[in-house]
């Protein structure tokens, strides 16, 4: 029997309190499955000591963050005069071959590891904006896997698929998004050879991607098509729930983990919902 498992992700634990609410909520009416922690979050304390003890069975990651916020270490490589975290992508990937950047950066995500394994266990590691996924920064995440017996590390081959709307590629950000894909799939190439060196895991595809700021359910089922092979997929989503009337694209994501057709639809699609810490 052919065995399909979803994974749905909430990026961005701990960054704020709508974060948090979002994600409790999509746990607890919803069918979120997993979410990812941000050890340097304003709301971190809020996550661990007040979402987290009404989801005991969620899934959860260190979202390794290396692009927002002020760090846990001294990381002058990394951040402004100002102290806070401010590197684009190029930038990390253009001096990802130096040792002294590279040590800074191990020495950032060991510090946000151990702080998170103190309060919760931790089932796989992923990253904020995908910087885990630049090559060397990778392996670099596999050996602290490895070191503090996380099995999981998440990758990011998505498969082009196209949802037909035509305000979805209307939308500027698309192009960008195709570009994303194309980068981060030839990361996945590579850093799948890293994994297999360490004994670790991975996801075989992510949802996410190619519609950035445009996720929604149709993102998540169209996505899900076609897939006849035994697969663990992760969607990924940037869920927030408001206080307020706010409504973003944030609050669409959240939207996603309350519709019910939705569930419906991932179930006659063959997917089990599972989470990282349940996988074999």
């Amino acid at each position: 029997m052919v065995k399909k498992k979803f994974i749905l992700n909430a990026d961005d634990f701990g960054l704020s309190q709508a974060h948090n609410q979002a994600v409790l909520e999509g746990y607890i009416n919803g069918f979120l499955t997993s979410a990812s922690l941000c050890a340097n979050g304003v709301a971190y304390e809020n996550a661990v000591h007040d979402i987290l003890p009404d989801c005991p069975n969620l899934g959860i990651a260190a979202h390794l963050n290396i692009m927002e916020g002020k760090p846990l270490t001294h990381c002058p490589m990394l951040t402004n005069i100002d102290g806070d975290f401010n590197s684009g992508y190029l930038y990390l990937i253009s001096n990802s071959k130096k040792e002294k950047f590279l040590t800074q950066i191990e020495n950032e995500f060991r510090a946000q590891i151990e702080k998170i394994i103190k309060d919760v266990k931790i089932d796989h590691l992923d990253s904020h904006v995908h910087t885990h996924a630049i090559p060397e920064i990778f392996k670099i995440t596999c050996k602290l896997a490895k070191e503090y017996g996380i099995k999981y590390v998440r990758t990011q081959f998505e498969d082009l698929y196209f949802i037909p709307k035509l305000s979805k590629h209307l939308n500027f950000s698309y192009p960008l998004n195709l570009v994303k894909i194309a980068l981060l799939q030839s990361f996945t190439r590579i850093n799948r050879k890293v994994l297999k060196e360490y004994g670790l895991k991975t996801n075989d595809y992510l949802i996410g991607v190619g519609y950035t700021g445009m996720m929604d359910s149709d993102a998540i089922s169209y996505g899900l098509e076609g897939f006849d092979e035994d697969c663990v997929i992760e969607a990924l989503i940037h869920p927030c729930k408001y206080s307020d009337a706010t409504e973003n694209h944030h609050t669409k994501e959240f939207l996603i983990t309350q519709d019910m057709k939705l569930k419906d639809t991932i179930i006659r699609l063959g997917f089990d919902f599972t989470n990282y810490k349940c996988l074999d």
